[in-house]
């Protein structure tokens, strides 16, 4: 068998993967220079936060998780699968008797860890399990019966039971077996859990579990890591996926806080080579205003109905904010003609939006104001913002944004004020390639090229000294021809050949040769690795 790596993920090799570190380090410089400390979270947490915060409606809820059930009961849990997998076309009563004896084995224990409290106790997890348990009790009276019938000997009274069973009493117990199997199925042995798709919900958890509220000021946390979303892949796009992030949490939704969010995000892109980027903004409004306009969004959409696809049909009852996101061509005609956010916002979202404008301009950031830049959840409020670049065609957003003034309440929280960005690694990274501007990162700084048992103690020396100044360096563990090892320099795309020989070690005198312009110079080691330790610097 060949093994390779799941549709849908990949593995970032050398020399990408020297970028995605600078990306990443930048980052954590850019990020440290405005307060921020990084959160590291785990990977997983209960669906529940996720359902919560993004909402069942929502596509990545509904259909695009990846959540599994996490318990300790191994035992169990193989009695419920080879439950779940039980089948037989024309079942005996044999096949029937051995079924309900492991359910009912299956029911015992689920009881006893169910009282030491070892498997949810959530009134749905309640609900079902006792729905399942009044539908094996309903029957074990008539299999008891039937199963002690048939113990009797006797060929006659044999026969008479065979028929009796199979006309009268089978098919009716098949049809109950076939219930109790749906009724496994709703019971849960341990909590859902799910693979982060996102990490808003996971940072906002974290500041109420670890109380930090009662920090001084904003809290300022930013984050790396990869998410999980099973969707089609396509480019720059996985079912892995790598987000970097920033949140601001705490009790102030002063404008200054938004644009110096938006601030760091572009003076990251900027540093990160990132530099042909397009930043729009706009304003959803809050509680007041925003569902008297969803509100009216709605009716205008009803007028419209028969001329929108399927989705947007189902959108317009369900979240009709999410029907401006769409990027069927035959329906944007139709969105032009709706009613606009920035006409039906309150004075206090109206003037919100004005400052913050205004103080984007006074960082000199050049920004577009999009109507259409919408979040379809009740807890966005007021400004979002999105970032797109070049190179990656239609799907050319890299990084959004917005204030989620009401997330931290809505799953048990404190009042809190919050506001943050999260930015697609993966098509950042695929965006800086298409520009061109990755070309001289990563690869070697020297190859050592050494000729001469006598030059390799020397050699071995040298390569130690630059590496602790941060030099990457390449020595071959045996000697080559000088050809060669040139020509090998050059395929590892080494900028430097430094030239060893016997004659080297007794001057002192080493050659170095830059292999883009084959120019040769002759320094002494301290000219050496001032030389190189500049040239890396420039």
């Amino acid at each position: 068998m060949k093994f390779q790596a799941i549709k849908g993920v990949r593995d970032i090799l050398p020399p990408e993967s020297a970028l995605w570190n600078r990306f990443e380090q930048t980052a954590r410089e850019v990020f440290a220079t405005y307060g921020y400390g990084e959160i590291r979270m785990p990977i997983f947490e209960q669906t529940e936060l996720f359902a919560r915060s993004i909402g069942t409606e929502t596509d990545v809820v509904s259909k695009e998780m990846y959540t599994f059930e996490d318990h300790d009961q191994v035992d169990l849990s193989r009695t419920r699968s080879s439950l779940l997998i039980w089948e037989s076309s024309q079942p005996s009563f044999g096949d029937i008797y051995w079924f309900f004896k492991q359910v009912r084995t299956f029911q015992s224990a689920y009881q006893r860890l169910y009282e030491k409290d070892e498997v949810p106790r959530t009134p749905d997890n309640d609900s079902n399990r006792q729905n399942l348990f009044n539908l094996i009790d309903r029957e074990a009276g008539r299999i008891e019966r039937l199963a002690r019938a048939n113990s009797f000997r006797g060929r006659a009274k044999e026969m008479f039971l065979e028929q009796q069973i199979i006309e009268a009493e089978l098919p009716e117990l098949e049809k109950w077996a076939v219930e109790v199997i749906r009724g496994l199925h709703t019971v849960k042995l341990g909590n859902e859990i799910t693979l982060r798709p996102e990490a808003t919900a996971s940072v906002c958890r974290a500041y109420i579990e670890h109380g930090m509220q009662t920090l001084p000021g904003n809290v300022k946390l930013y984050y790396m890591g990869p998410m999980f979303r099973r969707e089609r892949p396509q480019k720059g796009r996985y079912r892995q996926f790598y987000q970097i992030g920033a949140e601001v949490l705490g009790q102030s939704d002063a404008p200054a806080i938004d644009a110096e969010v938006i601030e760091m995000l572009m003076v990251f892109f900027e540093r990160a080579g990132l530099t042909q980027t397009r930043l729009a903004v706009n304003s959803i409004g809050c509680k007041d205003c925003r569902p008297k306009y969803v509100e009216l969004l709605r009716e205008k959409l009803r007028e419209v109905k028969d001329k929108l696809g399927t989705d947007s049909q189902r959108r317009i009852e369900t979240n009709p904010l999410r029907v401006l996101d769409s990027k069927s061509p035959d329906e944007q005609p139709i969105i032009e003609t709706l009613p606009r956010i920035s006409d039906h916002l309150c004075e206090a979202c109206r003037e919100h939006f004005a400052k913050l404008q205004g103080e984007l301009k006074l960082r000199g950031i050049e920004y577009e104001i999009n109507w259409r830049l919408v979040r379809g959840l009740d807890y966005y409020t007021r400004t979002t913002f999105e970032v797109t670049a070049a190179g990656l065609g239609s799907q050319n957003a890299v990084c959004g944004g917005g204030r989620y003034d009401g997330l931290v309440e809505l799953i048990g929280g404190p009042p809190t004020k919050g506001i943050g960005f999260a930015i697609g690694t993966d098509r950042a990274i695929l965006s800086i390639q298409e520009s061109g501007e990755a070309a001289a990162i990563g690869g070697l700084d020297v190859f050592v090229a050494w000729m001469g048992a006598e030059a390799y103690p020397a050699s071995v020396s040298l390569a130690r000294k630059l590496r602790s100044e941060g030099l990457s360096v390449e020595i071959p563990p045996e000697e080559m021809k000088f050809k060669k090892a040139l020509g090998l320099a050059d395929k590892l795309h080494a900028r430097y050949a430094l030239i060893i020989g016997g004659d080297e070690v007794a001057s002192g005198q080493f050659t170095l040769k830059n292999l883009a312009t084959g120019e040769q110079q002759k320094l002494t080691e301290v000219n050496l690795i001032e030389f190189l330790m500049g040239s890396a610097r420039g």
